[in-house]
Formats: structure tokens, sequence, C-alpha cells
């Protein structure tokens, strides 16, 4: 199922097939080659003072014990369509500088720019990635014994999509639900807060 996001600009096709479904074949593993390129396109991202303030706690189906601790972190909410997704992944960012201790505050973003890099390269390989803030970063933390210094920030979920008809109507209505993005005249601004950028509308 292709669901092209709707631009009106021209963007890479990567860029504009890339979303994120609900509905994963849980009967196809992902390829551990597959899973060590995303981690290498992760790795491979810019971040302030070259830090790569990046961590990624890592489950696959083929361990059900390593899948089961990882899924038992995913909030229950989530866990109705997780539990069909072959590999998880929680991220965490390392909050100060190793050169200095002092607080990092743009770990998250690079933490991102990490993800994104990861999500692309899913997108190239065939996979879906389905990013979320619904998991439990306390739970993470304790279980994984998470040292203080580090904070689990989102859980990723990636794996091949699989048609939405074999799933319930709930599963079937968000993943064929349409796609839509805030217009320019909401986040673009020029000279001042506020000001709409009115040349991209």
């Amino acid at each position: 199922m292709e669901k092209p996001a709707p631009t009106k600009y021209s963007i890479h096709p990567l860029l504009k097939n890339r979303w994120s479904p609900v509905c994963f074949d849980d009967s196809k593993l992902v390829e551990p080659e597959k899973i060590g390129s995303l981690l290498e396109a992760a790795s491979w991202a810019p971040s302030c003072f070259n830090e790569q303030p990046w961590r990624f706690l890592v489950a696959s189906k083929d361990n059900p014990e390593e899948y089961e601790k990882l899924f038992s972190c995913i909030v229950e909410a989530n866990q109705k369509w997780v539990k069909n997704v072959p590999l998880l992944m929680i991220a965490v960012a390392k909050l100060n500088f190793s050169r200095n201790n002092k607080p990092n505050r743009h770990a998250f973003h690079d933490v991102g720019l990490a993800l994104g890099n990861l999500t692309v390269q899913a997108e190239f390989m065939g996979l879906r990635v389905h990013q979320m803030g619904g998991f439990d970063p306390e739970k993470t933390k304790e279980i994984y014994d998470i040292p203080d210094g580090f904070e689990a920030i989102t859980a990723v979920a990636i794996g091949y999509q699989a048609n939405p008809q074999d799933f319930s109507p709930e599963l079937q209505q968000r993943d064929k639900a349409p796609r839509s993005r805030k217009p320019f005249n909401e986040i673009v601004f020029r000279n001042n807060w506020g000001n709409n950028d009115s040349s991209l509308i």
C-alpha cells in the first residue's frame, strides 16, 4: 500500500513515499544485514561537536526473550499493533557532552537526525518505520539499567508493511487515513515571528 505525500513542491521519492503504518507483516523478520544498514545510516548523522549522542536498544522477534523485554516498555494502546512488528528499538540520548560534561541541549535534536537517516534508509530498502512516543521511559530505564545522564526518548517499530485488509477495522482505518501537513503559512515566517511567507503559500 502506497500513500505518497500530496506535496506542492517536488521532493525526493523516498521522502514523498515515507509514512508510518500500523499494519506490519509478522511473518517476515528484518534481515540482519538490513538491521546493520539501518544502524550504519543512523550512525552517520550529523551531530553537535560530533558528539553522536544516540544509543539504540534493539530487539528482534527471532530472540523472543529479548523482544518481550523491549515490547513490555510499549504502552498498551500501541501494543495492539506493535505485537506484529518484527524489529523494535528504543532511542536513547546522552544528555551531556563527553568532552566537558556540560549539558548538550542539542542531544534530542541529534538523535532525531539519526532516526531520520535510519527512516530514509529503511524506505530505500523496502521497510517501513513507525516512531512513537507511546512507551514507558522510566520502565525502560529500570529494566535496561540505563545509567544517569542518558534518557530514553522514543520507540521505533520497523518491519515490512502488510495489507491492511488482514487487520481489524480500527487498524485498517488508521492505515487508510489520508496524510496531511500544516500549510507553510503556519510554519514559515520571514522578518518577524508570525509574518507569513506569502511567496511560498
